[in-house]
């Protein structure tokens, strides 16, 4: 099977260029929209408030039913823009340092490898602290993230983005399998657990999101760090090496971000798919592939997404809620064969 992916999505060489004052009128537009997003998810819901209600919930006061219900969405929509910026930069890194346009946290069993930690940290060490299980899912997608990358270096040609792909989602089935093998005994923990790997964000606090923030704003230092070298990689490994990026440190020093952001935004909310894949790619199209861009853009887009998605997961069943790792994934999965179809597979 060859994989041939059009230098736009693939970050070659040919790049699609766009004005700079255009991209800031984007961004800007981006940033605009997400406001409008933050501010329907606070004020809509199973139950809809008023907007003299929700401002007197940011103020502070929770006396009536309306204004509590928007003191619960506030963190709520906080963690959403949060995991959303999070798991669209981190999907946009991978796809750099993999220079595979179908790499996100999901399909390279990143997400997967977050989840067998924390769900064995919960079974079997009695972990039940946020920041217990950010340490966990963090170390838990590091060592999914090396195993793919290894096995998808096997062989001729070296890690092919058609090998870390297929590597990733039969690592992703594998650790599904251990995770589900790991609950099914133990009833003490299967509710909680399955409700935690459909992936929400309905549970925010503002203790949580503390415990977590620290890690995020990490992982988005690094990763924003990294856009330059990220660029000197989509030329290949020996054109920028001759330019003199060292390659190793580069993609090592990206992966890391990659992998701190997505483990501690599954540690959160559970794994959420198709956000990494489907936030990024969009982004490249529409704005080019450079990575000074692509991140920020990644960012805004991707906590737009996520923060809609859970406002539709909120509405289309009232009183009752769709969590937003189902909203994404059934937004996610057209996107992806899309991408599939028009990045050429060819043959098995």
């Amino acid at each position: 099977m060859t994989l041939t992916a059009p230098p736009a999505a693939a970050g070659g060489v040919a790049t699609v260029r766009r004005p700079r004052r255009l991209r800031a009128l984007w961004f800007i537009l981006a940033l605009a929209s997400l406001g409008a997003l933050v501010v329907v998810s606070v004020m809509i819901g199973s139950r809809d408030v008023s907007w003299a209600d929700a401002v007197a919930a940011l103020g502070g006061s929770t006396n009536g039913f309306d204004e509590a219900a928007v003191a619960k969405r506030i963190p709520r929509t906080f963690l959403a823009v949060a995991v959303g910026a999070a798991l669209g930069v981190s999907g946009a890194v991978m796809q750099g340092v993999t220079r595979n346009p179908l790499a996100d946290p999901g399909i390279l069993g990143v997400n997967m490898g977050a989840s067998l930690a924390v769900v064995t940290g919960i079974a079997y060490f009695g972990l039940t602290s946020a920041s217990s299980f950010i340490w966990v899912a963090i170390t838990g997608a590091a060592f999914a993230a090396v195993f793919v990358y290894v096995v998808g270096s096997l062989g001729r040609g070296g890690a092919t983005p058609l090998k870390l792909a297929l590597a990733g989602a039969a690592t992703s089935a594998a650790l599904a399998s251990f995770v589900t093998a790991i609950i099914l005994p133990r009833g003490d923990i299967s509710q909680s657990a399955r409700s935690w790997q459909i992936g929400g964000v309905g549970g925010g606090t503002w203790d949580s999101i503390s415990q977590v923030l620290p890690f995020l704003i990490v992982g988005f230092l690094i990763s924003l760090l990294s856009a330059k070298g990220l660029n000197s990689l989509a030329l290949g490994d020996d054109l920028a090496a001759g330019l003199g990026e060292k390659v190793a440190l580069t993609r090592g020093a990206a992966a890391l971000g990659a992998v701190i952001l997505c483990g501690a935004a599954t540690a959160v909310t559970g794994p959420i798919a198709f956000v990494g894949l489907v936030v990024p790619h969009a982004c490249r199209l529409m704005f080019g592939v450079d990575h000074r861009w692509v991140l920020p853009f990644s960012a805004v887009v991707g906590a737009s997404l996520l923060t809609g998605a859970d406002v539709l997961g909120r509405i289309l069943t009232r009183p009752s809620e769709i969590d937003v790792g189902i909203i994404t994934a059934i937004i996610g999965a057209p996107i992806f064969i899309w991408i599939v179809r028009r990045s050429k597979v060819r043959a098995l």
